[in-house]
């Protein structure tokens, strides 16, 4: 028979390893489940379920400014705010689907004539088209969770003072008369920014040589981009581009 004293003290000393033992399991099983959940499919669903907030009418379109603007609203980490970006169009507004592949694209910088290469998420290969012919990119900086990020977004014009501002968007989601709707969108300098665009660098001679030659965003792009706007049947057709040029 083994004495009390020792099977008290053999309890304790199973104690002192078992139960940290259990402890680490527990929250490395936490901690693989949370990455396990913030996946593409957990950006796509969280922004799918709140559709409604951000569109009380149900009308995206070309409504990637509101996306932007609902995200850096947020109380977001800079990782989130990145990952949330790719589950959305800057263009025509659509959500993107888990596993989608972006494109790499070139743009023009705000007030430069250099060029910004990166990837763009969208939902279709019109929309690329557009957001190089029409957007530009502009470095920005932002505080998320008190520490300050630096990134490059995709911006237009000032839509508002348009004469034919396109009747398939909201203008509520966008304006206040002639003046953006800052409740609404988000603005650096007067520019109304539509999107993120991930992974930037400035364009090298090889960049641009891949993306001329690229079968979709040098090809088709170039067609598109020649094409007179009645003829835009693809896509957002003409929305986007009265929207911005």
């Amino acid at each position: 028979m083994i004495p009390a004293m020792f099977s008290l003290k053999f309890n304790r000393y199973l104690s002192l390893i078992i139960v940290p033992l259990f402890m680490s399991i527990f929250f490395n099983s936490l901690q693989a489940n949370e990455n396990t959940i913030k996946n593409e499919e957990y950006y796509y669903e969280t922004l799918r379920v709140n559709w409604g907030d951000m569109f009380p009418d149900g009308n995206r379109n070309a409504a990637g400014p509101k996306f932007f603007k609902y995200l850096i609203d947020q109380d977001l980490d800079f990782h989130d705010f990145v990952e949330f970006n790719k589950r959305y169009c800057p263009v025509s507004g659509s959500l993107i689907r888990p596993g989608s592949v972006p494109d790499f694209i070139s743009m023009l910088e705000e007030s430069t004539n250099n060029k910004t290469c990166g990837y763009m998420y969208r939902c279709c290969w019109p929309c690329t088209c557009d957001s190089m012919k029409y957007a530009k990119a502009m470095n920005i900086s932002h505080k998320f969770k008190g520490v300050e990020e630096q990134f490059t977004v995709m911006t237009i014009d000032n839509p508002c003072g348009k004469e034919e501002f396109p009747l398939e968007v909201n203008r509520d989601y966008f304006c206040i008369g002639e003046e953006m709707n800052m409740d609404q969108v988000f603005a650096v300098d007067g520019k109304m920014v539509i999107g993120f665009l991930h992974s930037p660098t400035s364009c090298s001679s090889s960049d641009l040589l891949a993306i001329k030659s690229h079968p979709v965003v040098g090809e088709q792009c170039n067609v598109r981009n020649n094409t007179v706007e009645e003829e835009l049947i693809s896509g957002m057709g003409d929305i986007f581009i009265k929207l911005s040029k």
